[in-house]
């Protein structure tokens, strides 16, 4: 063993009583040549690899075995070592063999790997150490692995809600800031790029007022912001921005009553509630406040006398008035407001002179009061008892006295149950908070003096969660179009309740039936889909979404949502075979149809209708470009072309159009339209020579013919179905090869002559051919006794002899001419003759048998 490959590995355990600097487990490695491990050291490489945040485990991250430019084939024990329990080991994972580093189970998620990355400083390393044994290749390997940023983070708001206020003066075009900006965790384009509101777009998050505002009109207005970042897909984050219109000094009091007349016993307590003046000013907040004062044109007596209180404006008798003799007193009134010339109302008390005392309206409250102010529920039922109001002091037992409400609203004044002096007031309708707040009723005594005694009342109507969200539309239909990028805007949806606080806060949320795919933000009501959607798998999409309150109890409402997904030209036609195969009789009609090509594609409209064309440019053949049925022009032939094959196009109607292609195979079926063709003998005037010594059962010659047609149509039979000369059954065929043989032992020389008819097996009607075979029997074609005439083609027919013995006997009735007609005859049977010895050259046969054979052609071809 070599000494280079020792190396040891020493484990030293501390003590208690070692210094806590020593404390932890120590590994010391020896090696027996130090100065090379000290150098590998030295020498220690580093990697750099980059990946994507978000890799799923086993991702390949490097392989360091071919970046290190190790060939691990030639020493299979190299090792690569990941120390244990470094920060960086609960995301990747490296085989010990290969080098290769992968993703492990974790996620690498740079937001959190990395949480102090910035625009300035977007860098995020996930750094590794990697020891490569055994020592004699022993190096620390140091691995960065640069994460980059995907976009994996929406935008976020810091809340649901961005208040912005806006003074009710600004000019058009001014521009506020919106302080609340949402923030990204992902950098660079991935981060927040541009900020639009619904039904607007901006790239910053500014506001500007595009028109003039008025508070008093409006006070305030709520929108939804939008932050979109630079991914592709971009993801967006929403909130409610509610604009608040702030209040400017732009309106000043007015009273509600300019003249108010007061009428006043002489006899009134000192402190009586004479009148209470009402002055108002549009604006809020301190713009809106107004104080009351006498005008420096009341005397100080009257001052002294009538106390105005300058908050309320109610005046109170403030000393003893002269009760000898009547008086009046006229008081001007103004309502002051910051920067405003003030209101004046003009308040005339005219003093009575009586005897007793004034009557007295006192008021005992059933509904909750504090300080004259009644708070009732809007949910109070109609009749609802307010207060009891007594008048006392009347003069003549009350005769003539009568109590009056006045003020506007759903009250009534009523004298209890006969009681005289004692009056209820209750409620007539239902109060309803959405429509007023608050009323202001006063209760006044008048006696036939013309004496009138007021008593205020003010009602605050508080307000109940009696209103549920009413959405702007009961039914949303929106359209996209199909392959949409994911995390789309669909539409917004839009609820209002009359509640006012929490009760009137709306909350969206989807209905039990939508699916998943759909996210509805809670607060914006903008409805989005997150991934991508495909008409051809689902159409439309119909499901419930909810508005609800924060009221107690919560009250909802219902709206319903159908999304229609539009086509896009995304799918090919597509056939339903991917070839197809057709089988036609030969000789089919022109025009026919041939067969049917169905396809299909799965887009609608346009998109989806095909039409259909020969590619090959085949005249013979058309198709209907939108049934598909295939059709030949003209009656096709087997014979000349058995198959024809057809590339058939189909392409849609899209923008661009899409195509695809498949084969057609047309296979003619034959029909028998072909009878058999004689190829052997070659004519009806052929012969061939037979010795008479032949023997029974040779094979003399044979009938060859050929079929165009295919199958059955083809099968050829032969049979002798006419015979001449010699004994008859002398010769036979073979019904299935035509072969020619001799049957029985030839007594008898001369011609013999078979017709042969050749038949197919064609259905439904079988065709034939027929042709004439000779047989010369005799040693020699130059014996002249043998020689015959040559049968004609009328010895083969019974009709013949019968001609004849008709004509022998109409020349028989001519007996002028007997004599003439004996002396034509000789002359002509002496020319036969000659005509007969000059046709003894007969044409060879093609075919004979044996040595003989060869013999006899001889023997002919030297006469």
């Amino acid at each position: 063993m070599k000494r280079e490959s020792f190396f040891f590995y020493l484990f030293f355990k501390p003590h208690s009583s070692m210094s806590n600097e020593s404390l932890g487990l120590c590994i010391l490695l020896l090696y027996t040549s130090p100065l090379c491990c000290f150098a590998n050291f030295s020498q220690a490489k580093e990697l750099v690899y980059k990946i994507k945040e978000g890799l799923p485990s086993g991702t390949l991250i490097g392989s360091m075995g071919s970046d290190l430019h190790l060939d691990l084939s030639l020493d299979p024990h190299v090792l690569f070592n990941l120390p244990q329990k470094m920060p960086s080991d609960q995301y990747v994972t490296l085989n010990s063999t290969t080098g290769q580093l992968f993703t492990s189970g974790n996620e690498i998620d740079r937001e959190t790997l990395c949480p102090d990355s910035s625009e300035y400083n977007q860098g995020c390393v996930l750094s590794l150490d990697v020891f490569v044994l055994p020592q004699q290749y022993f190096q620390l390997v140091k691995v960065k692995i640069l994460v980059e940023d995907v976009n994996d983070n929406r935008p976020r708001f810091p809340t649901g809600e961005i208040r912005v206020s806006v003074p009710e003066n600004t000019q058009v075009n001014a521009r506020f800031a919106v302080e609340q900006s949402a923030t990204d965790p992902d950098l660079g384009f991935h981060g927040v790029q541009t900020y639009w509101l619904v039904n607007d777009f901006g790239l910053t998050p500014f506001l500007i007022v595009t028109d003039e505002l008025d508070r008093e009109r409006r006070e305030e207005y709520v929108t939804d912001i939008i932050a979109e970042d630079g991914g592709l897909p971009p993801l967006l984050g929403t909130a409610t921005l509610r604009i608040i219109i702030t209040d400017v000094n732009d309106n000043c009091p007015q009273f509600t009553e300019s003249q108010v007349n007061v009428t006043l016993y002489g006899n009134t307590t000192k402190g009586e509630h004479l009148s209470r003046l009402h002055a108002f000013d549009p604006d809020q907040g301190a713009n809106a406040v107004i104080s009351y004062a006498y005008s420096d044109r009341v005397p100080r007596e009257a001052r002294a006398l009538f106390h105005l209180d300058r908050i309320t404006g109610v005046i109170k008798l403030a000393g003893q008035i002269n009760t000898a003799t009547g008086k009046f007193y006229k008081l001007t009134v103004l309502a002051n407001g910051p920067g405003c010339v003030p209101a004046v109302a003009t308040v005339t008390v005219h003093v009575i002179r009586v005897a007793s005392g004034p009557p007295v309206i006192t008021p005992r409250y059933i509904a909750a009061e504090k300080d004259g102010v009644v708070t009732m529920k809007e949910s109070e039922p109609p009749f609802s008892p307010i207060a009891f109001f007594t008048v006392s002091n009347t003069d003549q037992r009350g005769q003539g006295t009568e109590c009056l409400l006045e003020g506007s609203g759903p009250f009534r004044l009523t004298p209890y149950k006969r009681l005289k002096n004692e009056y209820l007031l209750e409620t007539t309708e239902p109060l309803d908070h959405e429509q007023r707040q608050d009323y202001e009723l006063t209760v006044v005594l008048r006696n036939p003096r013309g004496l009138a005694i007021k008593t205020f009342v003010k009602i605050l109507v508080l307000d109940e969660n009696d209103n549920s969200p009413v959405f702007k539309q009961s039914l949303y239909e929106v359209s996209v179009e199909e392959n949409n990028p994911p995390n789309s805007f669909l539409t917004q949806l839009q609820a209002t309740d009359q509640d006012s606080e929490a009760r009137g806060e709306v909350i969206y949320t989807l209905g039990s039936d939508a699916p998943s795919i759909f996210l509805l933000e809670r607060l914006t009501g903008v409805l989005t889909v997150s991934t991508s959607l495909d008409r051809e798998e689902k159409q439309t999409y119909r499901f419930m979404v909810r508005a609800v309150d924060r009221g107690t109890p919560r009250r909802e409402s219902i709206a319903t949502v159908v999304i229609t997904v539009l086509d896009r030209n995304d799918n090919s036609p597509r056939f339903i075979n991917k070839d197809f195969t057709f089988f036609v009789p030969e000789n089919f009609p022109g025009f026919g149809e041939i067969g049917v090509l169905s396809v299909t594609d799965a887009d609608a409209g346009e998109n989806g209708w095909v039409a259909l064309s020969i590619v090959n440019g085949s005249d013979i053949f058309v198709i209907d470009a939108g049934r598909g049925a295939l059709r030949a022009r003209t009656p096709l032939d087997r014979e000349q072309q058995g198959t024809y094959h057809l590339w058939i196009e189909a392409v849609d109607g899209g923008e661009p159009s899409l195509s695809c292609l498949t084969v057609v195979t047309v296979l003619l079926l034959d029909v028998n339209d072909n009878p058999p063709v004689v190829l052997f003998p070659q004519s009806n005037q052929s012969y061939m020579l037979v010795l008479p010594s032949t023997l029974p059962g040779t094979s003399i010659t044979e009938v060859y013919a050929v079929d165009k047609d295919t199958g059955m149509n083809a099968v050829i039979a032969y049979s002798i179905i006419k015979r001449k000369g010699g004994v008859p059954g002398s010769f036979d065929i073979d019904p299935d090869t035509g072969n020619i043989t001799l049957k029985r032992e030839l007594s008898d020389r001369g011609l013999y002559s078979l017709l042969v008819k050749v038949s197919d097996h064609g259905q439904p009607e079988p065709l034939h051919s027929t042709v004439l075979v000779n047989l010369f029997v005799n040693e020699t074609v130059s014996n002249e006794s043998y020689i015959q005439k040559r049968p004609g083609r009328e010895d083969l027919f019974p009709c013949q002899p019968l001609l004849i013995a008709l004509s022998v006997t109409c020349l028989g009735l001519f007996c002028i001419v007997v004599t003439l007609t004996a002396y034509i005859c000789c002359k002509k049977l002496k020319k036969w003759r000659k005509c007969q010895m000059k046709r003894l050259e007969v044409e060879m046969p093609l075919k004979v048998n044996g040595d003989d054979a060869d013999r006899k052609r001889t023997e002919i071809s030297n006469i």
